[in-house]
């Protein structure tokens, strides 16, 4: 037997460079392995996204595909979209009630709801409550096609499943994000309203007009439209996990825990990225 054959055995543990401290050769290559696993997910990432940017900007355009997306997930997140954001609008409400009374200004009340419902708390919500509705839904439905060779089959009949199933979706989330925002904005202010004046009785038209006083569109319009960088967030990890399943039925599970994972884990990355960003540039 040669020996090469005990290469692998020779030493059980592997020095560190500037003294004799050692580690064991497994956690040394378990490390590596992560590492290298970490930048090829990026490699892959960045190269699943330009096959479907070039399928998204070449014709034929598909349209229904798109529409049926947009209804999927628009229409259908709004409810919950509109409920969360009306949640976070009372308690939201209610807490700066009680900590702004403490401190005398309590007519402040509407100014703060107003500026952290519309400029953080609707866009970070919006994005975390459509990560995990249709974060899993993309992850899960693209994961069974995979492993039923359903995408194999799109491909066989001449069409281009970057196209038909990832670009539609990818832009189904950009263009609807923004779109819920707006929803989860308006349900957190009608609830902050309707808890602020069940504790001391305001109009809506007065709760409004205090809470955008002296505001002008570019102190909203830019925390409303960065939710369309959190669609793109969202439709192309959720995208990239189902369509590179392998593993039959577990795989299509692992696909959905991951999809919603990263694309929740992304959105929260990119809100601070694009917080600075906007307060550079819009103020």
């Amino acid at each position: 037997m040669s020996d090469r054959a005990f290469t692998t055995v020779a030493s059980p543990t592997t020095p560190l460079p500037g003294g004799p401290a050692t580690i064991p050769v497994s956690v040394f290559s378990y490390g590596c392995g992560v590492f290298s696993g970490f930048f090829e997910w990026f490699g892959s990432l960045g190269i699943f996204f330009w096959q479907v940017l070039k399928a998204a900007v070449t014709p034929p355009y598909e349209w229904r595909e798109l529409v049926r997306q947009l209804d999927e997930i628009g229409s259908m997140s709004l409810p919950l979209v509109a409920l969360a954001g009306a949640a976070v609008g009372a308690v939201l409400s209610m807490q700066t009630r009680s900590s702004m009374t403490q401190f005398g200004a309590k007519s402040l009340l509407p100014t703060v709801v107003v500026w952290a419902v519309i400029q953080e708390m609707g866009p970070i919500i919006t994005g975390l409550v459509v990560s995990g509705r249709v974060g899993a839904g993309i992850g899960a439905e693209l994961a069974s096609m995979k492993v039923t060779e359903q995408i194999d089959a799109i491909e066989a009949s001449a069409l281009n499943p970057y196209r038909l199933l990832a670009a539609t979706r990818i832009l189904a989330c950009i263009l609807m994000l923004p779109l819920l925002t707006v929803a989860a904005d308006a349900g957190g202010l009608l609830m902050g309203w309707l808890a602020q004046t069940l504790a001391e009785p305001i109009s809506l038209h007065q709760f409004i007009d205090r809470g955008f006083n002296g505001a002008t569109l570019k102190d909203f319009l830019p925390p409303t439209f960065k939710t369309a960088v959190f669609g793109l967030i969202i439709g192309l990890i959720a995208c990239f996990q189902g369509m590179r399943t392998r593993g039959g039925a577990e795989g299509v599970g692992r696909a959905a825990t991951n999809s919603v994972v990263l694309a929740s884990l992304f959105v929260i990355v990119a809100d601070v990225v694009l917080v600075k960003i906007i307060l550079v540039v819009f103020h």
